[in-house]
């Protein structure tokens, strides 16, 4: 997917190129720096004495000797003071320098730490919607997979009142879901499994009152079955593609802002009868920028249904029922609240 969020050692990732949060020497340092210069090993920095430093909001590119990767990217990130310096403008110029240089290098796929947000002090959670921002408009004009990688919990913040309202949003639904009792919860089941499976046979609305079909009633049962099956609504895959041409969308705005690649995209458009799983389904939803109402359906074509006994729904439904349908921002939430990300 073109922008995921991951808790790993960016050292460990296996992409194209990792982005190194350095300072202005380029000659290592503690945190990130510190990390990718012992992985690495001695000639990192034999190369890196080669470049001169570097200025903040810049960036620099070097082999990767002993990493996973092919390339490191050396941006200077600003140190945080109070936000009266420029400090955001500088955050993002890193962002994009690091970015151009991974295109100029023909990279595929790019991993970047939250810069600035250890010992510069960046705030985490404005730390993030920078990168996030900045790294998702690129997208929109770019094929690439990029990666936020935060080592920890503690490295990885959204903004206290988003954090609030969702948990909020959460405990009114998935509490009241998840205080009924088991047993009551299979009592209701069987007995609506009872009442569907009267309902079907033709039997009186009492379900004790059910009898043994005739023949006759069991031949235009299977006969109806038959004819049901032969009028199948319409595919998700069907459904849609008339919703992008409804909406005058080309398939590229489609999937880029469903988070989704274009290889992804292009399986769904060539299968009717494509199964999607349910964060793609939703993920097009957002893309789409569908009610709730029209998420529900989307998803009926799918098979699913959006449930208050997930978590990841109820923060998807969040979102949706106020208006942003910004997938970035959508899964920062669920990644702050460890569920899967859509579009994956």
């Amino acid at each position: 997917m073109p922008l995921e969020i991951v808790r790993n050692d960016i050292t460990k990732m296996k992409v194209d190129a990792i982005v190194n949060a350095a300072n202005s020497s380029l000659l290592g340092g503690g945190g990130v720096d510190g990390c990718i210069h012992r992985a690495a090993g001695p000639r990192l920095l034999d190369e890196c004495r080669l470049l001169g430093g570097c200025r903040t909001g810049e960036a620099k590119i070097t082999g990767a000797y002993n990493l996973p990767c092919k390339y490191v990217i050396h941006t200077v990130g600003p140190v945080w003071r109070e936000g009266l310096y420029g400090e955001r403008e500088k955050l993002v110029s890193c962002y994009r320098a690091s970015l151009a240089l991974a295109e100029e290098r023909g990279c595929e796929t790019v991993a970047f730490p939250l810069i600035s947000s250890g010992i510069y002090g960046y705030p985490k959670d404005q730390a993030l919607r920078v990168a996030v921002e900045t790294i998702s408009a690129f997208l929109l004009e770019h094929d690439m997979t990029v990666y936020i990688v935060v080592f920890d919990r503690n490295s990885y913040q959204i903004g206290k009142k988003l954090r609030s309202d969702i948990q909020e949003y959460i405990d009114d639904r998935y509490a009241d879901e998840h205080a009924d009792s088991e047993g009551e919860r299979l009592r209701r089941f069987n007995a609506g499994a009872l009442r569907g499976a009267a309902h079907f046979y033709g039997a009186p609305e009492r379900v004790s009152e059910c009898r043994v079909m005739p023949e006759r009633k069991a031949a235009r049962a299977a006969q109806s079955l038959d004819d049901a099956v032969g009028e199948l609504d319409e595919s998700f895959s069907e459904a849609l593609l008339r919703m992008i041409g409804e909406r005058g969308m080309t398939d590229a705005q489609c999937y880029k802002r469903a988070n989704i690649d274009r290889k992804h995209f292009s399986k769904i458009r060539g299968d009717k009868a494509y199964q999607p799983g349910k964060r793609t389904v939703l993920a097009f939803a957002v893309a789409l920028r569908l009610s709730l109402r029209e998420t529900e359906e989307l998803l009926r074509k799918a098979g699913f249904a959006l449930s208050h006994s997930s978590k990841a729904d109820i923060i998807v439904e969040y979102f949706i029922a106020r208006g942003n349908y910004n997938i970035f921002e959508i899964n920062e939430a669920l990644f702050a609240f460890d569920q899967n990300l859509l579009g994956a």
